[in-house]
């Protein structure tokens, strides 16, 4: 019997996710007696796959195109020339929904950290001050269009470490509205069985800085020691990059999880649809404002400044939403030439609308503004 004619519940790849949509989409290549398979680890020009006859070392040089958006990734459904020696990766099926954040070089390209992705997990330590800014990149990214129907989900790790947790959650419940957050501790077993109810039969992606406990999170989860962890610094309170790839495991059960390393850096790409999501509370009360071009600084009749005098919008949150806006709007216009353009239109006339203000304010009155 060969593997195409087996029902998708007895296919040897359900437990990685092989469902009737990878069927229907792989069904083209079946003719030229490729396998299918999943993307468990990607490392310089090779790729694990685990396929129907099991996980395979495959070259990945057929479909290296000069987008880093369609380099092959962990998490990727691929159609694997499994027969000959090397193997080859021959295509990707297309993604369903993806983790994409901007690299930290001045180029400002995109990398992919995981695909076809049903959760991300956005872990932030409890051993350290909660930094709401940085939940809230995350976030953003998890939103994004590139993220698909992707649910985020964010865990608070190391609650042992914490008297009472409740204000934390509530905190981090503020910046992250409609999204679920978890207090989970590796060491106590407190909320590991509801984090693997909720990601059992899907695709989780594990992401947050080092020292998160994304590892210990994964064995905890997994129910074995198959990450390598370490101790973080006294330091500082940092960890040091213990998992160096993305690797794609498989949950007790059903389901998957794919743990990645540390992330440092949290550069916005593409992230306006998910800013709008994430910051509905702002963009709903900007939509009352008086002026529809409202800055949101000093004009009159702006329903935002009258939610922050009021204090029903916090002022943190407003500045973290005018960051991330700005950033995102950097970021596209090194990409975007006529966006760039109008960004630079735009600031010439702040510039001068602000050199004009000053001018009055010394008593020059009259001068003509260019």
């Amino acid at each position: 019997m060969s593997f195409s004619s087996l029902s998708c519940s007895s296919h040897p790849l359900t437990r990685y996710g092989w469902d009737e949509g990878w069927e229907t989409e792989f069904a083209a290549y079946v003719a030229a007696g490729l396998l299918p398979g999943r993307v468990v680890r990607v490392d310089r020009g090779l790729c694990d796959v685990v396929t129907p006859v099991g996980t395979v070392r495959a070259d990945t040089s057929l479909v290296m195109p000069p987008d880093p958006m369609r380099i092959v990734c962990t998490g990727d459904w691929a159609a694997v020339d499994a027969a000959g020696d090397p193997r080859f990766v021959r295509t990707l099926l297309p993604r369903r929904s993806a983790f994409v954040r901007s690299t930290s070089s001045k180029r400002s390209e995109a990398q992919v950290l995981a695909t076809n992705i049903d959760h991300v997990v956005i872990c932030v330590s409890l051993g350290g001050e909660l930094d709401l800014g940085r939940l809230e990149r995350f976030l953003a990214l998890a939103m994004s269009g590139a993220g698909g129907d992707a649910q985020p989900l964010v865990v608070l790790t190391k609650a042992d470490l914490v008297l009472d947790v409740t204000y934390l959650l509530a905190d981090a419940e503020s910046a992250a509205p409609g999204v679920q957050v978890l207090a989970v501790s590796a060491a106590t077993g407190e909320g590991i069985d509801v984090l693997g109810a909720v990601l059992s039969g899907g695709t989780a992606v594990i992401l947050g800085s080092s020292g998160a406990g994304k590892s210990t999170l994964t064995n905890a989860l997994l129910g074995s020691e198959v990450q390598e962890v370490q101790a973080i610094r006294d330091s500082d309170g940092k960890g040091r990059h213990t998992t160096t790839t993305r690797d794609l495991l498989p949950l007790p059960g059903s389901g998957v999880i794919i743990d990645t390393p540390g992330l440092r850096g949290v550069g916005l790409w593409d992230a306006g649809s998910g800013l709008a999501q994430l910051f509905a509370d702002i963009e709903g009360l900007a939509e009352e404002c008086r002026f529809q071009d409202c800055a949101h600084l000093a004009e009159p009749g702006c329903a935002v400044l009258a939610a922050l005098e009021e204090g029903t919008l916090a002022h943190r949150r407003l500045e973290s939403y005018r960051k991330l806006q700005r950033e995102n709007a950097w970021i596209a216009s090194r990409t975007d030439q006529r966006l760039r353009a109008e960004l630079r239109r735009d600031w010439k006339l702040r510039s001068a609308a602000g050199r004009a203000m000053y001018e009055q304010k010394r008593g020059g009155g009259h001068r003509r503004l260019y």
